[in-house]
């Protein structure tokens, strides 16, 4: 029946941010991005003025432990919906800081407009993200908490207001608003709180389907909110190791922090800030990695499985054999799940994975668009490196090969922890090695490297996951741009270049061609700056026939090669067809086709290359 498997609740504003500051309600993502646009914490401040539901928060409490020494630990309330919720009620009433999502710690500051509220009409905007106009507007109240905070002098602030708004508003007409507001803090908001003895198969099928309405929170999510509320088994310290881990990588400055505000932690014996203390130097943003992604890494390469719900189902003790639960089933997953973060964070492990993905010429996050990709690439690296399967040189051309492969035909772009559990059963069985060329073998035919990868780069985005591959390519063969003598590719890329039309985009306009005829991946280069201003909007037989030309004269016109030789070698680099000089608009289309032909049989030497 329901009445077993959850009750049902109200609790006002006040009392749940209580329940936070005491700490009774698990909020694991507090040192994490706020995900919530401003304009959104501003709905909910105006939604609960207005006396609307704002939905229901459920909580689940963990099991109380007993612990060796006999007593009782008493299960925390783990928050499985309704984080953002909270975090934006902690920002806007009662002044606590967030990050932002460049981990930038922050407030969101909702002001508030007491005539408006005064004036009664619908449609009368009461709340708004503060702005500097709304620090300088004798209307607006700039920031709300202020009327919340318990230094809050009513009378000084209502005397104050009116003298400077005296022909629109009376002290009694504020003091109504100002009463009004305040109701904000006694508004109730529904709880659910989930029975303690439910079985973890419902919880995480609760989660999953709450996840499926388009909730923020994800597996990851639910792993962190679990972990940061065993403090019996230490799940609370491996959150801190997790966060403050993803948090460094982006913000290497805040090491510091840690280390004044955050005593305990530094002074754990196991030494947890010692491991985190090389990325306050470090500078490398190819792979910053977030709570999920050290997650869902550990997990693969400690337990060969890929699913999260099954962690979480193991860090309540569940034996999957006979389906019940055991003490020993969850001491066991902590050791081994801080082993595997403890593999992950290690900054050998870590530096000379990000090297391997490097040296396959992805030197930029902006050529990584799938983290499923590369968290499995790092969890490979992980059970090489353990295994022992191949030599230390030879982990990283398998672990080059297998990201890119798994790039190129998108292997975990869809369901990807049923494809990561798929890949690593049959790694336990057979062996990475093995795996990868079974893979290949079912996968890379004729077809695809001439249909398939040449139709991948019939689109119009840069982000195209095989356009990043063939620039990887470039990177990695060390290409010079185009009409270039010495500007290589891998140089544009790393100083934020741009990307330039081949077939001038106002070219392509001026005769008759839309956006997404123009904007196409097989007409884009890197060029250099000056190469682009000669270009201009020339036709590609015009232009290209002046670096022709300049090979003969040595007067430069176009880009800076004056070598036959070179020229030809550089369009070899940039896969531009060998009978671009006397192409036009009337050619483009055969261009375009020519061209993919080129750029994906670069791709597959590339592949056979690494």
């Amino acid at each position: 029946m329901n009445c077993e498997k959850f009750t049902t609740t109200s609790m006002t504003v006040s009392a749940i941010l209580g329940l936070i500051k005491a700490n009774d309600i698990a909020i694991p993502e507090i040192q994490r991005p706020f995900v919530w646009k401003s304009k959104q914490v501003r709905d909910l401040m105006d939604s609960l003025y207005r006396g609307f539901p704002v939905g229901y928060i459920i909580l689940w409490k963990n099991p109380n432990v007993k612990l060796k020494d006999g007593t009782i630990s008493s299960g925390k309330k783990i928050l499985i919906d309704g984080q953002q919720r909270i975090t934006a009620l902690m920002t806007a009433i009662a002044e606590r800081e967030i990050y932002n999502e460049e981990y930038k710690l922050c407030r969101v500051k909702i002001a508030f407009n007491p005539i408006a509220a005064l004036s009664g009409e619908d449609e009368a905007e009461l709340f708004a993200v503060q702005t500097p106009a709304h620090l300088k507007s004798k209307h607006w109240i700039p920031d709300i908490a202020k009327i919340f905070s318990d230094e809050f002098n009513r009378y000084e602030f209502v005397t104050e207001y009116c003298k400077a708004n005296s022909d629109i508003i009376s002290p009694k007409g504020l003091d109504s608003v100002l009463t009004k507001l305040n109701t904000i803090r006694n508004q109730s908001i529904g709880i659910i709180e989930l029975s303690e003895a439910l079985e973890i198969d419902i919880v995480t099928d609760i989660f999953v389907r709450i996840n499926s309405k388009g909730t923020t929170l994800n597996q990851g999510d639910f792993v962190m909110s679990k972990i940061a509320a065993d403090e019996a088994h230490g799940g609370n310290t491996l959150r801190k190791v997790i966060d403050y881990f993803s948090h460094l990588a982006v913000d290497p400055s805040y090491y510091e922090y840690i280390l004044s505000h955050d005593k305990e932690f530094c002074n754990k014996p196991e030494g947890y800030i010692k491991n985190l203390k090389w990325l306050k130097d470090d500078r490398e943003t190819v792979y910053d990695p977030q709570c999920d992604d050290i997650i869902r890494v550990a997990f693969m390469h400690q337990f060969q499985r890929a699913k999260l719900a099954e962690l979480v189902k193991m860090l309540s003790g569940r034996d999957f054999d006979t389906r019940e639960f055991k003490e020993e089933i969850i001491e066991d997953t902590y050791n081994k799940l801080y082993k595997g973060v403890a593999e992950f964070i290690n900054m050998n492990n870590f530096k000379q994975f990000v090297i391997a993905i490097k040296s396959a010429g992805f030197i930029s996050n902006k050529l990584i668009n799938s983290n499923m990709a590369i968290d499995f690439a790092y969890a490979l690296y992980l059970i090489l490196h353990e295994s022992k399967e191949v030599s230390v040189s030879e982990i990283k051309r398998v672990v080059q090969r297998w990201y890119v492969l798994s790039v190129l035909t998108g292997r975990y772009s869809s369901s990807p922890e049923s494809a990561f559990a798929k890949d690593l059963r049959q790694i336990s069985e057979i062996g990475v090695v093995k795996t990868l060329k079974n893979i290949e073998a079912a996968i890379l035919s004729e077809n695809f490297w001439k249909v398939q990868i040449p139709q991948d780069l019939t689109n119009p985005s840069t982000n195209n996951p095989t356009y990043l591959v063939y620039l990887a390519a470039q990177v990695y063969f060390n290409d010079t741009s185009l009409l270039s003598q010495n500007v290589r590719v891998k140089e544009l890329i790393e100083l934020s270049g741009d990307v330039h039309h081949i077939f001038p985009k106002q070219y392509l306009k001026d005769n008759g061609f839309e956006k997404n005829q123009y904007n196409q991946e097989a007409n884009y280069a890197y060029l250099d700056r000056p190469v682009n201003v000669s270009i201009g909007k020339q036709a590609p037989a015009n232009y290209f026939q002046k670096a022709l030309k300049q090979c003969d004269t040595k007067v430069v016109e176009c880009g800076s090669i004056t070598k036959l030789d070179e020229l030809k070698q550089n369009l070899a680099m940039n896969c531009i067809p060998e009978d671009v000089f006397e192409m036009d608009h009337t050619s483009y289309g055969e261009f375009l086709e020519k061209r993919r032909t080129l750029m994906a049989e670069k791709i597959r030497k590339y592949y056979y290359s690494l």
